[in-house]
């Protein structure tokens, strides 16, 4: 039974479908539910480093999420907003710092060649991740 649970969100629909799962998850098992943003660092090469999201539309996007997550009835949340040139070693480092059970994240419709072109972050943390990965549709 899960007692930490880490669910990452970015605002899109499939995110919503995670997070909707997760909430539900901490309601049932009493987990503790820690949502997270990785907010991307992009540039930087020659130019300055340019976050994906200002600190307030990051936080933002957490505190919908976490009202969203408390409406489904998780009583025990924290939200962290990651900063991090890649999403999915920045959830796999994040969930082993805060000693998370369990991930619990939405994945989009990739499929065929469009998945092989961008790959996936939730495959890339199922694969990766050192603690039991849900992925919900």
């Amino acid at each position: 039974m899960s007692k930490k649970i880490l669910c990452p969100v970015d605002g899109t629909d499939h995110a919503e479908v995670g997070l909707m799962h997760a909430a539900e998850l901490a309601k049932l098992t009493g987990a503790h539910l820690t949502i997270c943003a990785v907010n991307l660092a992009l540039g930087g090469a020659r130019g300055p480093t340019i976050n994906q999201w200002t600190d307030e539309e990051a936080q933002a996007l957490l505190d919908r999420a976490e009202a969203a997550a408390r409406a489904a009835g998780a009583t025990d949340t924290a939200t962290a907003v990651l900063i991090s040139r890649s999403a999915a070693p920045a959830i796999i480092a994040y969930a082993e710092e805060i000693g998370a059970d369990q991930i619990v994240m939405g994945t989009g419709d990739k499929r065929g060649v469009k998945r092989l072109v961008l790959g996936s972050v939730a495959a890339e943390v199922a694969g990766q991740a050192g603690c039991t990965v849900t992925v919900a549709r």
